[in-house]
């Protein structure tokens, strides 16, 4: 059974941080493209970052690019999401998605991924 669990997410104050993570079970990640995105209330699910099987490519959304950094721990089977400086406008669900590549690439494109964890919820909020 191939799953995804994402953790870490909470209500923090704006300026705060959170570190999500998103740890595999029935796989290793070793070998696959990792994706985070996320869906507020009423809008449609975007892409916030993305990471390659071997870690030596990432990508950002615009939004969040200088204050999320996503990295991953293959001996843990772990992909983190660190999120800084937050803001009210990063309240979303945020979902993490892989996919089995041989390439060193990744995209922030939902239709790229297999696998998709349940969400946890972020809440930025004073």
């Amino acid at each position: 059974q191939l799953q995804l669990v994402e953790s870490g997410g909470g209500l923090v104050q704006p300026g705060g941080s959170l570190r999500l993570s998103c740890a595999a079970s029935g796989f290793t990640l070793n070998y696959y493209r990792i994706g985070w995105f996320r869906q507020a209330p009423g809008k449609e699910r975007e892409g916030v970052s993305c990471i390659s099987s071997s870690g030596g490519s990432t990508n950002y959304a615009d939004s969040v690019k200088g204050r999320f950094t996503i990295s991953r721990d293959n001996a843990k089977n772990t992909v983190y999401l660190q999120m800084n400086s937050l803001k009210p406008e990063d309240t979303a669900v945020y979902y993490c998605a892989a996919r089995y590549t041989v390439q060193d690439l990744c995209v922030i494109i939902p239709f790229s991924y297999d696998y998709w964890g349940q969400g946890t919820q972020v809440t930025v909020s004073s």
